[in-house]
């Protein structure tokens, strides 16, 4: 089992309280099995998300996923890598062909959701940890053959939006309720 992510949910609970039973949920699941971290596990699996924001702290990058045809976050499958903050850097990077990407280490938020059998692969279960990734000086992004688009985003304007996916409000609100912040202790692409 991750100690490292035993360690980061614990730590989410602490500066978190009222997402206390969902951040149980994550570390129970954690403890569940060792293959927890790798996309063939039966009943789900981690999977690392980026809330890439803009220099200036008020826009996020977001993508018009291909197979779920709605705008989200960035973000994919652990592959088994149990460094979830590193996976959603990784997947920031790939998905957005931006360089000098910076992830914070702690856990901005966790969301549990359900995946919809697909051809052979059944219906699942996505334990997804995300995490604050910060755009370096140019942020001009490559649409990635993941996504049918790609567009910086609004975050005013993502809680001003009726139509904005409720996990996506959620982070846009944390956000906003955190200030801008820094990326202080965020670790720097290479």
């Amino acid at each position: 089992m991750s100690r490292t992510l035993q360690h980061a949910l614990s730590d989410y609970a602490a500066r978190h309280p009222d997402q206390g039973a969902v951040a149980a949920q994550f570390a129970q699941f954690l403890a569940s099995h060792p293959d927890v971290f790798h996309r063939h596990h039966p009943p789900g699996h981690f999977t690392g998300s980026a809330w890439l924001v803009s220099g200036e702290g008020e826009r996020v990058l977001l993508t018009h996923h291909r197979k779920l045809g709605r705008w989200l976050q960035l973000g994919g499958h652990a592959d088994g890598d149990e460094d979830l903050a590193r996976v959603a850097l990784r997947e920031a990077c790939e998905e957005s062909g931006l360089l000098g990407l910076s992830v914070e280490e702690a856990i901005f938020d966790l969301d549990r959701h359900r995946i919809p059998a697909r051809g052979s692969e059944p219906e699942h279960w996505h334990y997804d940890v995300r995490f604050v990734v910060h755009a370096g000086g140019d942020e001009s992004f490559q649409v990635s053959e993941e996504s049918l688009d790609l567009a910086w985003r609004s975050i005013a304007g993502l809680l001003e939006d009726p139509e904005t996916d409720a996990s996506i409000r959620r982070m846009a609100q944390r956000w906003r309720s955190r200030g801008q912040g820094s990326d202080a202790g965020a670790v720097h692409a290479s």
